[in-house]
């Protein structure tokens, strides 16, 4: 196992900031840049970011709430991204205490079944209900969603990093 190499401590979340990445993620997963099956879940990354670091406020309803919302964008059979939403959520949650200890681009490595599982629940939908295979560019799309965790993690975890303190008085 590797060891995190910024053993920082992180001040509490805020919670607006949390909320407010989401609804960003979805916002820029509701964008009309077409249907593009390499193009990475920009929400599913915010949800499994968040699932991961802090599980007790982003769990699998969180998941199913975001992904009745992608249904509806999509004109998608409902339930499908819930569906895979809800098994991102509930995934990375029990992982978040092992993936916490590996480096970001390890962690990356660790997320990347539960994005391909992601991709596949949906695509295993889609394909039931009779839609046609989208290609094999679907595969990129989870590469992708793993090479953007690092960025993800820098991005969404800077509120919490601790400003270096002058004061030789407090330890922390």
């Amino acid at each position: 196992m590797m060891p995190r190499t910024d053993d920082q401590l992180l001040l509490p979340v805020n919670l607006w900031f949390m909320w407010a990445s989401l609804v960003v993620a979805l916002a820029l997963n509701l964008l009309p840049l077409g249907r593009m099956a390499w193009r990475p879940d920009l929400l599913a990354v915010a949800l499994a970011f968040w699932a991961v670091h802090q599980p007790r406020r982003v769990g699998v309803g969180v998941g199913f709430c975001f992904g009745l919302v992608m249904d509806v964008h999509h004109g998608a059979l409902l339930g499908q991204h819930a569906l895979a939403y809800t098994l991102l959520t509930f995934f990375a949650i029990s992982l978040h205490r092992r993936l916490t200890w590996f480096t970001t681009p390890a962690q990356a490595l660790q997320v990347l079944p539960i994005f391909l599982l992601m991709h596949l629940v949906i695509l295993l939908v889609r394909l039931a209900t009779g839609d046609v295979f989208p290609g094999w560019g679907l595969l990129a799309a989870p590469l992708f969603e793993a090479l953007l965790w690092p960025l993800v993690s820098l991005l969404l975890l800077a509120p919490q990093r601790r400003a270096p303190d002058p004061d030789a008085n407090r330890p922390l």
